[in-house]
């Protein structure tokens, strides 16, 4: 195995085992990409925030591989989650803006705009389940036989006292209310992802 093929990861080892011989140039976007992962790895452990990030990718640009500003982003964008706490989003948030200002061509105001949205959906989501969550508590804790549940043990059947929590959790309209909520704020979070991802490869 030649040396530069040792610092490859083992997936890339795979792909360049199907696919034969590659040309040096396409060895050197696949290095790139590898670095750019490790580079992201330091970023998402705390080891660099969005000013080193800024400075170790603007070392990229300085010297020639400008591409990689945009693939940066796509891999901050992707990995945003609807529930991630609001620091690690505010996290990704800064790193994402701050290679924007490395770019040729920028579009700051528009990219900001779409992350507000995502910020914005992110609350909602968390504030309505949180809602929904309190309003079934009440009706649990007024009510003790929603906390009863039967069980059967041999031949006999017994009830059992939950706590407030199990009931709610056991609860087929929480469940369902549950459901319905991630289908439809997983279905709009996917469409704004999808908005800011084309404003960066279309940048």
């Amino acid at each position: 195995m030649r040396e530069w093929e040792k610092e490859l990861s083992p997936l890339i080892k795979e792909k360049l085992a199907r696919i034969g011989e590659i040309t040096s140039e396409e060895r050197e976007v696949m290095k790139d990409f590898e670095r750019l992962d490790s580079l992201l790895s330091e970023f998402y452990k705390g080891q660099l925030d969005a000013e080193g990030l800024w400075r170790r990718l603007k070392e990229y640009k300085e010297q020639g591989r400008a591409s990689l500003l945009k693939e940066a982003q796509l891999k901050l964008i992707d990995s945003l989650n609807l529930g991630s706490i609001a620091a690690e989003f505010q996290k990704r948030r800064d790193g994402i803006l701050a290679i924007e200002t490395l770019k040729e061509s920028q579009n700051t105001s528009m990219l900001e705009s779409t992350l507000n949205l995502i910020e914005g959906l992110q609350r909602r989501y968390k504030e309505e389940l949180q809602q929904a969550y309190g309003n079934l508590k009440a009706q649990v804790e007024g009510n003790p036989q929603l906390r009863a549940q039967q069980v059967k043990q041999g031949q006999m059947t017994v009830v059992m006292q939950l706590t407030v929590d199990e009931a709610i959790k056991n609860n087929p309209q929480w469940k369902a209310s549950l459901a319905n909520h991630e289908k439809r704020y997983n279905q709009e979070f996917a469409r704004v992802i999808e908005k800011v991802r084309e404003e960066v490869k279309h940048n």
